[in-house]
């Protein structure tokens, strides 16, 4: 695909190394507010994980849209996505503390969760998003394994407590789906969108 300059609405360092593995040229745009950032993650009383991501990734994308108005930089297509893990209808976001994380992977073990990574590109003329669902099965853990897990710091600011691509894929026994949307940028998904942003630009 030819690469273009987009904007990166996220300080992922995880997205950042799959739009580089697209060959794709981008400037970060991150949030500038790490408060008002984590506001906009706070799920509603009851609220689908579905519907809950799809919010939150509107949400980020409007924000980020309104910080480069604010900053008067070059026009550019935005891209911004969430991440968040869900075990049947209850959302698991990012652990705060040790004790959240350890939580966190107790509920996971041995069993299958979803993972629901949403992206959103925004033109000038045009807004593209999807969701991409991926399903997860852990091993069960025993308590000094999560309590090792937690101790490496790789559970936090990650939706769920853990991160794929790290120390906890000792313990994922299947995945279906995709590997980048579980990372946090589905590359195949996101490339489409991309494709047809730009073919229509």
């Amino acid at each position: 695909m030819q690469s273009q300059f987009i904007y990166l609405a996220s300080k992922s360092p995880r997205r950042q190394e799959l739009l580089q593995q697209l060959g794709i040229e981008f400037h970060l745009l991150p949030p500038s507010d790490a408060v008002a950032a984590e506001a906009l993650e706070e799920p509603l009383a009851g609220e689908d994980p579905s519907v809950y991501v799809r919010r939150v990734v509107a949400a980020k994308l409007d924000a980020a849209l309104q910080r480069l108005s604010a900053a008067g930089l070059p026009s550019a297509p935005v891209l911004a996505a969430d991440t968040t893990v869900a075990l049947g209808g209850t959302i698991l976001g990012k652990p705060a503390n040790p004790q959240e994380a350890c939580g966190m992977l107790r509920t996971l073990s041995g069993r299958t969760h979803r993972v629901l990574t949403a992206v959103t590109i925004a033109s000038p003329t045009q807004r593209k998003i999807c969701v991409n669902v991926s399903r997860v099965t852990f091993a069960r853990m025993t308590h000094g394994q999560i309590e090792a897990y937690v101790a490496t710091g790789e559970p936090f600011d990650k939706a769920g407590g853990y991160g794929i691509q790290g120390h906890a894929a000792a313990y994922v026994r299947r995945i279906e789906g995709s590997y980048s949307g579980i990372m946090g940028l589905p590359l195949y998904e996101t490339t489409r969108m991309l494709r047809g942003l730009l073919a229509s630009a």
